[in-house]
């Protein structure tokens, strides 16, 4: 009988720890969502014409979105070339420090890397498909030539519980983005 309570005892000790788990995982989101909204608000007050567009866990903010609608949007399947740079988000604004990623030199300059392979800083070509990160896809599903803007997400739909390269575990992304071109 003391064995079967001990045995009971831990398996309700580990059930408890993994709710809390839970819980602290869905406030660190909650947290970042806050952030996002907060990023989002300031940049729209900032910029009158900008648009923003929610789809799955994503947020896309388009600024200065005065081009016509009638343009050719970004499909499942279709290649986009676009420049990006790639930001952690650890409060309602970013700035260059949590600079991660980036194909645009000015950018890089500016978070002061000093890289001798320039060949990087070239208009790169992604396929909207499974092998992006779901909130990358979900931001630029719809996009359209010539857009400019932010692609935000929390954790949950980016990297997760994983550390990538200079990207802490359940990091929030913001993906600053131009888009150049869209095609099959």
């Amino acid at each position: 009988m003391r064995r079967s309570t001990v045995i009971f005892a831990a398996g309700l000790a580990a059930a408890l720890i993994a709710a809390c788990t839970k819980q602290s995982l869905q406030t660190t989101y909650d947290k970042q969502t806050t952030y996002i909204e907060s990023f989002v608000s300031a940049q729209m007050k900032a910029d009158t014409n900008a648009t923003l567009t929610r789809n799955g866990g994503a947020y896309r903010l388009t600024l200065h979105d005065t081009l016509p609608p009638e343009r050719d949007s970004l499909l499942w399947g279709q290649k986009v070339a676009l420049y990006y740079g790639c930001f952690t988000l650890t409060s309602s604004s970013i700035n260059t420090s949590g600079l991660v990623s980036t194909n645009i030199k000015e950018l890089a300059t500016r978070a002061g890397w000093s890289l001798s392979d320039t060949t990087l800083f070239k208009l790169d070509t992604i396929t909207l498909d499974k092998n992006l990160l779901t909130g990358l896809a979900d931001g630029l599903a719809g996009v359209q030539p010539l857009d400019e803007g932010y692609i935000l997400f929390t954790g949950k739909y980016g990297y997760g519980k994983s550390e990538r390269g200079m990207i802490p575990a359940l990091s929030a992304l913001v993906y600053y983005f131009v888009i150049d071109n869209i095609f099959e």
